[in-house]
């Protein structure tokens, strides 16, 4: 039987719902659960702020209810214009600034419902969107943002912008519902169609993302629809193609499980779209819409047999794919600093602790950033690893861009450990529903504690991979962390080990639901044991399988010259 989600979705009229009548309701701040669940294809989700829940309760309130809004921005580039305007909804309508993602896009947290319609008509009136930002559908298209290869980079940054065109969805009601468009009726809205989802649109959400080697900085494995470049003296020649990845689990439910994608072929880029547009419909035909705990795309794959699941998507496309092509990554994090393309252009990246932007007493990213938004001809892209990259800038006016970023605190990566320059927590508490532990305000406690032991050990400077997740469903990528914390409860994680550095080998449980004294002790213990006995630039996770720490794990089909 269909989950109750596919129902809603069936009667919902192409995403509409009653929820123009739930913003029209003055009574409350919410929105009902079913127009919650269709709210989310429209790129936002309703939260309360769980710190106060108990005390509203206990005055008989409803919940402080707010809403994310998340943008829908392929391969995480914008335009300064566009980034003033950004930061100018952040400040009229939500609460804490704006946050980056981990798919290389903003959220703006605490918006209230009066705001929420202004809110998505001024992300489009900045030539932006949040259609398909959240949903059953194919999400936000994320795309390598390596600056050096620069020619490379455009060109998959134009198939990312293609794709993400090409497979959103087709219904009026975004319009309708957000931007004051003319509603369909009578005979015009009984023809209206999704030529690609149709009325039940997908069994759950779907991710692409583009890689370029040798940086694996997107973890092009934790993608359903992973693409990999393939490069042909310096040209694209086109995408190796690997499916299955997702980060997502249940605690304590073994039919659910991260998996890493595995490499089926290569495609032309010519051959892309069709590609991507099978892949979604066999996921589309194939997936479960009974149990949406088991509906993701690496389930499907796992229940029908990745060659049955290829060959389908290569009846649908018309096509057999060719041999996958020989590729090679180095590591998955971001090289901070100023960077020259090859085009002669330079591009600086800076580290942002989570994400998040705010000024602060010492750093003033909603200040610097607007600053340089003001002055800055290139334009602005956000990484996998919340991070942001001044792209496209003249060597003349480096200076300039240095002044700013000294004046406002922003230059931190100069001083920052190894293990905080490749650290990312998901936001957890107190906005999101699903967390059952702290991520994003405990990143900032933690991290003097680890590398108060690495100082200790002599590894300070070592580069480590940490990851930090409120709870198991893996917005951080946890599972393909070196050194990863899934939370369980207020204060309790699972503390999970040994992913590698290039984002192909997932890591495992190494100590279950315990405390900061528990995992500290035993990092301590792990860390002074790679002191001593690593081999010359062995990373933590590859040492802690050598020395026999950890079990042996499947590494991603790698084709190596």
């Amino acid at each position: 039987m269909p989950s109750h989600l596919e129902h809603i979705k069936t009667a919902s009229r192409f995403l509409r719902g009653s929820i123009a009548e739930g913003l029209a309701d003055p009574v409350t701040g919410a929105i009902s659960e079913d127009d919650n669940k269709l709210l989310k294809f429209h790129g936002s989700y309703q939260q309360d702020d769980r710190d106060i829940r108990d005390e509203r309760r206990r005055q008989k309130l409803e919940p402080a209810y707010a809403f994310m809004v998340r943008a829908r921005l392929p391969g995480g580039v914008m335009t300064p214009a566009q980034w003033l305007a950004f930061d100018r909804i952040a400040s009229d309508y939500a609460s804490s600034g704006l946050r980056i993602t981990t798919r290389q896009t903003f959220q703006w947290h605490g918006i209230i419902k009066r705001n929420l319609k202004p809110t998505i008509a001024a992300i489009d009136a900045a030539l932006a969107s949040t259609i398909a930002a959240c949903g059953d559908v194919n999400r936000n298209v994320v795309c390598n943002t390596n600056p050096v290869q620069s020619q490379a980079h455009a060109a998959a940054y134009d198939w990312a912008a293609r794709l993400s065109e090409h497979l959103k969805p087709k219904t009026r009601a975004y319009h309708e519902l957000w931007l004051d468009g003319e509603k369909l009726v009578g005979e015009a809205a009984a023809a209206e169609n999704e030529p690609l989802y149709g009325p039940t649109y997908l069994p759950r959400k779907f991710k692409i993302g583009l890689a370029i080697p040798p940086l694996n900085d997107i973890d092009v494995f934790a993608q359903d629809l992973g693409l990999i470049a393939i490069l042909e003296r310096g040209e694209l020649a086109g995408f190796n193609v690997a499916i299955g990845g997702g980060m997502g689990a249940t605690h304590g439910d073994p039919t659910t499980y991260p998996r890493l994608a595995d490499v089926i072929g290569f495609v032309p880029p010519e051959r892309l779209l069709t590609l991507a547009e099978a892949t979604i419909a066999v996921q589309r035909d194939w997936g479960d819409r009974e149990e949406r705990k088991h509906a993701r795309f690496k389930y499907t794959i796992d229940t029908h047999g990745l060659d049955k699941v290829k060959a389908e998507i290569e009846q649908r496309a018309g096509f057999a794919l060719e041999p996958a092509r020989p590729f090679r990554f180095d590591h998955n994090g971001d090289r901070y600093g100023w960077i020259e393309g090859h085009d002669s252009r330079w591009h600086l990246t800076l580290q942002v602790e989570s994400g998040r932007l705010l000024d602060g007493d010492e750093v003033r990213w909603l200040s610097g950033m607007r600053e340089i938004a003001r002055v800055h001809t290139g334009d602005i892209r956000l990484t996998c690893n919340q991070n942001l990259i001044v792209a496209n800038v003249d060597a003349a006016d480096r200076a300039r861009i240095d002044a700013i970023v000294v004046a406002h605190g922003m230059g931190g990566y100069h001083r920052y450990s190894g293990i905080r320059r490749h650290a990312i927590a998901c936001v957890a508490l107190p906005t999101c529903g699903l967390a059952m532990a702290e991520s994003e305000r405990y990143l900032p406690q933690l991290l003097p504690k680890l590398e108060s032991l690495l100082d200790t050990h002599g590894l300070l400077d070592t580069p480590i991979l940490l990851r930090l997740s409120g709870c198991p469903n893996g917005c951080s990528r946890p599972y393909l962390g070196e050194i990863a914390l899934v939370g369980r409860a207020i204060g309790r994680y699972d503390l999970r080990l040994g992913a590698d550095f290039r984002g192909q080998r997932l890591n495992q449980v190494y100590r279950e639901n315990v405390d900061e004294a528990a995992i500290l002790e035993a990092l301590d213990r792990l860390f002074a044991r790679y002191a001593g006995e690593r081999a010359l630039g062995e990373h933590f996770g590859d040492f802690l399988l050598r020395v026999g720490v950890l079990t042996s794990k499947k590494i991603a089909l790698e084709v190596v010259a």
